[in-house]
């Protein structure tokens, strides 16, 4: 028995081919799907991109306990058991994350793995500034050294992509007739920025003689509609080499003749927002069904089941057990994951850390929001104090304890510490869709019977999944019993929801004088008043390491990616010019 992954990242189902979009030529994910199972209703749980990995090893939910880190030592590790029971496991990846302290406790886990540098600003290529000043913040400092990177990625045979891709290959043609195998060809793409190459840009031609724009911020959309469009077709050309990527490994399989004992997974991490909503990227806003509602495909060569359609509630958990299942090696009882081939659920958990906690039964989604403005109490739990690309601050551990473990830690005690949310989701308040009469999200509903169920759904599952007494406590639940119709808060949270949902302003329908929105952030913060208006509206900017991120960022970029309501804006924008002098 052996078994193929080929895992992207960032890829939109609703774009996809075998979803019924005519957006992407992708003549491979067709061919896929006329190959495979394909699942209708599979849906993320932890995200983004480290969290959905933890849940790819480990069978259940991160974000309940966690932010973006690494493995646990309290972790069950679904390719390091199946290397335990004999199984050789390779991971061939140009995924940057796995290099970072967030990740570093992920690719060990295998038997053998490899990897390919130069994607998303990766510390790689090092040319040291002759002169002048240097990008500033942290998001500067990316853009620079993914400059410096494409300048060594001018043939498609040279990038990180195709390099995945050849070791995937390598690996198949090496051990096609070897036995009790699993490989992981992880690829980082289409996860911004759209780097690609002509051959495929030619695939959508459109006029654009604006500035170079592959790399969308994580923010609101405040570009033009010409730009907008202009991203969306790099993201295009970028699935399509994606899609021929595929294709060789579908080929590959073809020419050893694979299907008769190879299982095949296809699946993603999370989508991509881009404009839809109003919105770019993902993490800084509600998880709309775009990000979370996922393309995945199924080959399971004992049940010969292809070009059919699943309709049964999958979620990411559901991988590992259903690798486990096919090489015959029992799933630990921490696992709440079922195996795909007989998946059933009644609800499907998803969010990120400290945001909404949302819940579908396949029809409707209720993403619920913290009762109050403060978001807390929110906790980490956690035996390895790092975030994505850095080490907890010593400032972090103020108040720290280690504490009685969970049922999933094994008896191990984890430090529990403050958490901090990279969004409040306070600000976009609750929100319930019926994905039957709405699919694209755009009518809210303030219905009370079905918002009273769909709370109980997330109640029993957040019991279930042993979240944190905390988790009950910031949005509002009872820890014991049912919540009733007095926790409800779609209804007083509407007005906020219904705020948070219009788009920014243009900058110049702004007030300014001497200070206003479009001011840098460092400047406000300089001067005493401005100072008090700002860190009035986003407290957030009082802490220090969010300043060393931003550089010269304005206070209308960082709005945007903020989410503030536009009233707030305009408010924060009259205040700011009333400052005498301005």
């Amino acid at each position: 028995m052996r078994a193929i992954m080929v895992m992207f990242d960032s890829l939109n189902r609703h774009m996809l081919p075998p979803y019924g979009s005519d957006e992407i030529e992708a003549p491979n994910f067709q061919r896929l799907a006329e190959r495979t199972v394909t699942f209708d209703n599979f849906y993320a749980g932890s995200m983004p991109c480290m969290p959905a990995r933890r849940e790819l090893h480990t069978g259940r939910h991160n974000f309940l306990h966690r932010s973006w880190g690494p493995l646990e030592p309290f972790d069950d590790s679904m390719p390091e058991m199946l290397g335990r029971d004999g199984v050789h496991t390779h991971l061939a990846s140009d995924h940057p994350h796995y290099w970072e302290d967030g990740g570093a406790t992920y690719h060990p886990r295998y038997t053998t793995w490899e990897f390919f540098r130069g994607q998303e600003g990766d510390p790689w290529k090092a040319e040291v500034p002759k002169a002048g000043p240097t990008a500033e913040g942290f998001k500067g400092r990316l853009h620079r050294q993914d400059a410096i990177n494409r300048g060594y990625l001018r043939r498609e045979a040279d990038h990180p992509q195709t390099l995945t891709f050849d070791a995937g290959i390598e690996f198949l043609q090496t051990n096609a007739d070897a036995d009790k195998w699993f490989v992981q060809i992880e690829c980082f793409d289409p996860h911004e920025p759209f780097f690609t190459y002509d051959e495929y840009k030619k695939l959508y031609p459109h006029d654009y003689d604006g500035p170079e724009f592959d790399w969308p911020s994580y923010a609101k959309v405040t570009e033009p509609e010409d730009q907008v469009e202009h991203a969306r077709f790099e993201y295009k050309a970028l699935v399509s080499m994606c899609d021929r990527s595929l294709g060789r490994v579908l080929d590959a399989m073809d020419e050893h003749d694979m299907w008769d004992d190879t299982m095949l997974i296809v699946n993603t991490d999370h989508g991509f927002l881009l404009g839809e909503h109003g919105w770019w990227a993902k993490s800084v806003q509600p998880w709309f069904n775009e990000l979370v509602h996922l393309p995945a495909f199924v080959w399971d060569p004992r049940t010969g089941r292809a070009g059919e359609r699943d309709a049964g509630l999958a979620q990411t958990i559901d991988i590992a057990p259903t690798l486990l299942d096919f090489f015959g090696v029992e799933p630990t009882d921490d696992m709440l994951g079922t195996p795909l081939t007989a998946v059933s659920r009644e609800g499907a958990l998803f969010g990120i850390h400290g945001g909404h906690v949302n819940v579908t039964d396949g029809r409707y989604v209720y993403m619920r929001a913290c009762a109050t403005p403060a978001n807390t109490p929110l906790e980490e739990y956690t035996l390895m104090p790092t975030h994505m690309r850095g080490r907890f601050a010593p400032a972090e551990f103020q108040g720290a304890e280690l504490v009685d473990p969970f049922p999933f830690m094994k008896g191990i005690r984890p430090l529990r510490l403050t958490g901090r949310a990279q969004i409040n989701p306070y600000t976009y308040g609750s929100l319930l869709f019926d994905l039957h009469t709405d699919p694209a999200q755009e009518h809210p509903l303030d219905d009370t019977e079905q918002e009273l169920r769909m709370l109980r759904l997330l109640a029993r599952l957040l019991r279930e999944n042993d979240a944190p007494e905390s988790q009950f406590l910031r949005l509002g639940i009872p820890v014991v019993g049912d919540p009733g119709e007095e926790h409800l808060l779609v209804h007083a949270q509407r007005d906020r929801a219904t705020a948070a949902a219009l788009p920014l302003p243009a900058l110049d329908d702004l007030p300014s004088g001497a200070f206003g929105v479009g001011t840098s952030v460092p400047e406000l913060l300089a001067h005493p008043q401005s100072r008090e208006i700002v860190t009035r509206y986003a407290p957030m900017l009082a802490q220090s390491e969010i300043l060393g991120m931003l550089g010269g960022t304005s206070l209308y970029n960082l709005a945007a990616v903020m989410g503030l309501p536009a009233p707030q804006l305009h408010r924060i924008a009259d205040e700011l010019a009333a400052i005498p002098g301005s």
